[in-house]
C-alpha cells in the first residue's frame, strides 16, 4: 500500500474544491474497489478525499413520480428499500445478484457505477494494459479471455465493465446526477459509461473534478413482468459471464412496451434500442425473442477463449424474456434458473 494523505469533504462544493485542488487525488465513500486498485498498486491516489459523511442517503420521490437516490446509499438498504422492490424490482434483484453481503454493506450506490474493470491483466502491473498504461497494449486479446467482452471491443481494449446494478439502471433508463466546478448537470445512463475505443483508460464520462451526488428513476418500473438473470460460474460471489435485465409492459401476450439490457459483454452495459422495438407490438412467444437476440448479438465477436459467450448471451436473452412475460423473475435467493 502507498502512503497517501487524507482528507474529508464537509459539504459537496467542498468535495468539488478538494479533488479540482489536487489532479492525483480520489474520492473515497465504501472503498470496496478502490482500496482493492491501491493494494495492487494499480491506483495510486496523494490524497483520499472522504465523502462518506456528505449528505447523499436518502431515497426520495420526485414531482414526476420517479425516485432519486443519493449516491451515497449503501448498496444493501436500496435493494431493501420498500420503494425500490415495489416500483423498481428489476433494480432490487439485480443488486442482490452481485457481490456478496458484506461487500453490499459497505458499497455506495455512486461508487457501484465507477467500478473499474475485473480483467486480469488490468489488476497485473507487470504486464501490458492499455487502460492502466495507454499505449502499452492489450495482454487481453491474445490472451485469457473467457471473460472477456463480445461487443463493443476495439484493438485497444475487451475488458467488461463488471457491474450487475448498472445492468438494471440501463435497463430503467436511469439519470445520473453530478455536480462540479461549472456547477450540476444530468447523464443519462446511456452516455454514462464509455466504450473503449482508442481511450480505454476512461470508463465513464465523468470529469476527473465531478462528483456523483444521486441516480433518478423515471416513474416506468415494470413492477410485474421483468427479471434479472445472471450466468456465472458459480453461484455465490462471482461476476457475470452474461447478465440480462428485462422490463416488459404486457397487454394480455403481446409486448406494449420492451427494455432490454446485457451485463458482462462489453466496456459498459448494453442495450441496444432497435431489438428492443422488434419486441414492441409483438407476441410474447420464443421466436420473437429469438428474433430480438439475434439483433442484440449482430455485431458480437469472440476471442480465442470467450466465443462461448455469443451463444450464451443468446439463450440468456430469451431465457430472461420468457421469465419477464411469464412474470417469474429470476430468484436471487436460491438462484436456481427457472
Amino acid at each position: 500500500m502507498i502512503n497517501f494523505q487524507y482528507s474529508r469533504a464537509n459539504d459537496v462544493a467542498d468535495a468539488v474544491r478538494q479533488i479540482g485542488a489536487d489532479p492525483a487525488a480520489k474520492f473515497i465513500a465504501g472503498g470496496t474497489n478502490l482500496l482493492d486498485l491501491m493494494k495492487e498498486d494499480v491506483e495510486r491516489p496523494t490524497r483520499l478525499i472522504d465523502i462518506s459523511r456528505l449528505p447523499l442517503k436518502t431515497v426520495e420521490q420526485t414531482a414526476d413520480g420517479g425516485l432519486r437516490i443519493g449516491a451515497l446509499v449503501p448498496n444493501s438498504d436500496l435493494a431493501y428499500h420498500p420503494l425500490i422492490e415495489q416500483r423498481y424490482p428489476v433494480l432490487s434483484s439485480a443488486i442482490l445478484a452481485g457481490a456478496s453481503a458484506q461487500l453490499r454493506n459497505m458499497a455506495s450506490t455512486g461508487g457501484n457505477l465507477l467500478q473499474r474493470t475485473r480483467c486480469a491483466y488490468f489488476y497485473d502491473t507487470v504486464t501490458p494494459c492499455n487502460k492502466r498504461e495507454p499505449g502499452s497494449g492489450c495482454s487481453a486479446i491474445h490472451g485469457i479471455n473467457r471473460g472477456h467482452a463480445i461487443l463493443g471491443t476495439s484493438e485497444a481494449c475487451i475488458a467488461t465493465h463488471p457491474s450487475d446494478m448498472c445492468v438494471a439502471l440501463a435497463a430503467l433508463d436511469a439519470t445520473v446526477h453530478v455536480a462540479g466546478p461549472a456547477g450540476e448537470r444530468a447523464i443519462a445512463i446511456a452516455d454514462f459509461h464509455r466504450l473503449p475505443g482508442d481511450t480505454p483508460q476512461r470508463d465513464t464520462d465523468l470529469g476527473r473534478d465531478e462528483i456523483i451526488t444521486a441516480i433518478e428513476l423515471p416513474a416506468q418500473g415494470f413492477t410485474r413482468n421483468y427479471t434479472y438473470l445472471k450466468i456465472r460460474d458459480r453461484l455465490s460471489y462471482a461476476f457475470a459471464l452474461v447478465s440480462v435485465a428485462v422490463g416488459l409492459e404486457m397487454d394480455g401476450r403481446t409486448i406494449r412496451q420492451a427494455r432490454l439490457a446485457l451485463g458482462g459483454v462489453a466496456h459498459r452495459p448494453w442495450r441496444d434500442t432497435a431489438a428492443e422495438a422488434v419486441l414492441n407490438g409483438q407476441a410474447a412467444s420464443p421466436e420473437t425473442f429469438r428474433r430480438a437476440a439475434d439483433l442484440l448479438l449482430r455485431d458480437a465477436k469472440g476471442f480465442a477463449y470467450n466465443t462461448f459467450k455469443i451463444e450464451l448471451a443468446r439463450r440468456a436473452t430469451v431465457r430472461a424474456l420468457t421469465q419477464a412475460a411469464n412474470g417469474t423473475p429470476q430468484s436471487q435467493s436460491n438462484k436456481r434458473i427457472v
